[in-house]
């Protein structure tokens, strides 16, 4: 089993910014890196005569949060120039979001446990690109910014500035969508647009998954949803 991390710039570009941290878990995973994670905000920021040039917004780190939720460590970081960058208390909106996704990522704890013991046991990562499931849909291969978490739930996160809706490939199944409960019959493979407005990424898990339905119930106990 090996472990892996990436140090992103704080930013929405498909460079180094989030859309790699993407990436880098997907890609991560087909080369044998069975968990991957990274910082949630970016690490990397930069300023010149105190004059930001790189420095993460409160969107951004808020947007990291709910992507970070759905891997294998939901870990933040002041990032490399702490005084530039929105953090995870800049207002009570920022530590509201963090309540709110580290309480998700608490009730996945049961089923990425059995995630991580497989990684142990025979290798596979934890976060997996889509074709390790649907190897006969050609429409997965080139897909770069939604994967899956284990083989129950499939997740599509806002990665560009003031977007409120994602648009994603639902493959062959019947799906749920998190936030809302609405069931999308996918019977050969679909493109969907879904609402993702700041606290409801495109989150979707299998129907009938047991771990999804345990994470609905958990999370409306928790007043999450």
């Amino acid at each position: 089993m090996l472990h892996g991390e990436r140090l992103q710039l704080q930013t929405w570009d498909e460079y180094d910014g989030i859309k790699t941290a993407v990436v880098g878990l997907l890609s991560g995973g087909m080369s044998g890196f069975s968990l991957l994670h990274s910082d949630t905000g970016g690490f990397d920021a930069a300023a010149f005569d105190k004059i930001p040039v790189i420095a993460r917004s409160k969107e951004l780190l808020m947007r990291w949060m709910e992507l970070n939720a759905f891997t294998v460590i939901f870990r933040t970081h002041d990032g490399l120039v702490p005084e530039i960058s929105a953090q995870i208390d800049t207002d009570k909106e920022t530590l509201s979001h963090l309540a709110r996704f580290g309480q998700v990522y608490k009730s996945l704890a049961a089923y990425r446990k059995t995630l991580v013991d497989q990684a142990a046991k025979v290798g596979y990562p934890v976060v997996r690109h889509l074709v390790l499931h649907y190897p006969d849909d050609p429409n997965v291969y080139n897909l770069r910014y939604q994967f899956m978490l284990g083989p129950d739930f499939l997740v599509a996160p806002v990665l560009d500035k003031g977007v409120k809706t994602v648009q994603l490939y639902l493959p062959a199944g019947e799906w749920i969508h998190l936030w809302t409960g609405a069931k999308f019959n996918s019977k050969q493979g679909k493109w969907i647009g879904v609402s993702a407005p700041l606290g409801k990424p495109g989150v979707f898990f299998r129907d009938g998954a047991v771990f999804g339905e345990q994470l609905v119930t958990q999370l409306k106990a928790l007043d999450v949803l």
